[in-house]
C-alpha cells in the first residue's frame, strides 16, 4: 500500500466542505444535526451545490457528483471533506476520473466517511493521502461522546486511545490500516481503485447482508488471493446480518470464523466501529498494531 500523508491538523475556523458522492439524502434532520456537531465544534461548514440532488437512488447524476467532489478538491481555502452519506454509488462517481492535478489541490484534505465512502477513500489512499473512515454528517449525531471525540481528537492532530476487541490469537501484526465496507470493497477489487494489499491490516464492517452473502464475498476474496497478501484482520460490526427465519443458515460470526479463522495472522472481532452502533474513526494507510492475542488494535505512529 502506498505510504499516505495525514492532512494537517484542523483548527476551529476552517472551512470544511461538504459533498453528497453516493446515496441521494432521504430526509434532511439527521444531516442538519451532524452540520451542528461540526459547527458547534468552531468549524465553518459549506455545503457544496448539488449536495440535495436526487437522479434515482443517487445524490444527482455521476457528473454532477464528480463535480461536488472536484469542487471541494480544488477549493484553496477547504481543509476537509465531509460526506453527507453512504449508500451507493461512489465507484459510479470514480469510473474513468482522473484525480485532479495536485497544483489545483493544494495541501492534502481531510476525507470523512464510511460505508460507500470506501471506495473515495480508498482512492484518496492512491494518491497518498489518509482519509478516516469515520461517522457520516447522517450518522455523528448519534455517536456517543467518546466516538464525537476520538475523531476531533485525530483530525485535530491528538493521538487516539487503543481499541479493544476480541483476540483470535497467531500473534502481533504491525502494517498499514485498511479500513472498508465489506460489500463495497469486493466490488472493488481488482480495479484500478483496490490498492496494494501486501501486509496490510485490512479492517471490515457490513450492514444488511445474509451470512451467505457474507460468505460469498470473504470466498471471493480468498480465491482471488486478496486475502493471503494481508498481514491482520480487524472485524467491526455486522449489524442486520441476522439469518433468514425458518430456513436453514450460519450466523454470521460462525461465517467469520469458517472463512478466516485458517489463515494463520491475527484477527480480532468486536472492535467497536461500522453500522448501527459505535463508529470509532479509523485512519486509512496509517501504521497500526494489531494484537491478535490481547484483541488490541492501536496506533503505531
Amino acid at each position: 500500500m502506498k505510504p499516505c500523508q495525514i492532512p494537517a491538523p484542523l483548527k476551529p475556523g476552517n472551512l470544511l466542505r461538504v459533498i453528497a458522492p453516493s446515496g441521494t439524502l432521504r430526509e434532511l434532520t439527521a444531516f442538519e444535526k451532524g452540520l451542528e456537531v461540526w459547527r458547534d465544534r468552531g468549524y465553518r461548514v459549506e455545503v457544496t451545490q448539488g449536495f440535495d440532488d436526487r437522479w434515482g437512488y443517487l445524490a444527482g447524476t455521476d457528473v454532477a457528483r464528480r463535480i461536488q467532489l472536484e469542487t471541494a478538491l480544488t477549493d484553496p481555502e477547504c481543509r476537509g471533506i465531509l460526506c453527507a452519506r453512504g449508500g451507493y454509488g461512489g465507484a459510479r462517481l470514480l469510473e474513468n476520473w482522473t484525480f485532479p492535478d495536485p497544483d489545483k489541490v493544494g495541501d492534502p484534505k481531510w476525507l470523512i466517511g464510511f460505508s460507500d465512502i470506501t471506495s473515495l477513500l480508498w482512492s484518496f489512499s492512491l494518491q497518498g493521502v489518509s482519509g478516516v473512515h469515520a461517522p457520516l454528517l447522517t450518522t455523528i449525531a448519534q455517536e456517543p461522546e467518546r466516538s464525537k471525540n476520538r475523531l476531533f481528537d485525530w483530525v485535530e492532530g491528538r493521538s487516539l486511545p487503543e481499541l479493544q476487541g476480541t483476540g483470535w490469537g497467531n500473534g502481533l501484526a504491525i502494517g498499514p490500516l485498511l479500513p472498508a465496507n465489506l460489500t463495497v470493497a469486493t466490488h472493488l477489487l481488482h480495479t484500478p481503485l483496490q490498492p496494494d494489499l501486501s501486509g496490510v491490516i485490512l479492517a471490515l464492517e457490513d450492514v444488511s447482508e445474509a451470512p451467505y452473502r457474507i460468505d460469498r464475498m470473504l470466498t471471493q476474496w480468498r480465491s482471488s488471493g486478496a486475502l493471503q497478501k494481508v498481514c491482520g484482520i480487524a472485524l467491526g460490526r455486522f449489524s442486520q446480518c441476522d439469518p433468514p427465519k425458518n430456513l436453514p443458515s450460519f450466523s454470521v460470526e460462525e461465517v467469520l470464523h469458517d472463512r478466516l479463522s485458517d489463515l494463520g495472522i491475527p484477527i480480532v472481532s468486536g472492535l467497536p466501529f461500522g453500522h448501527d452502533g459505535e463508529n470509532a474513526a479509523l485512519p486509512v494507510g496509517i501504521p497500526v498494531l494489531l494484537d491478535g492475542d490481547r484483541g488490541i488494535l492501536r496506533n503505531e505512529n
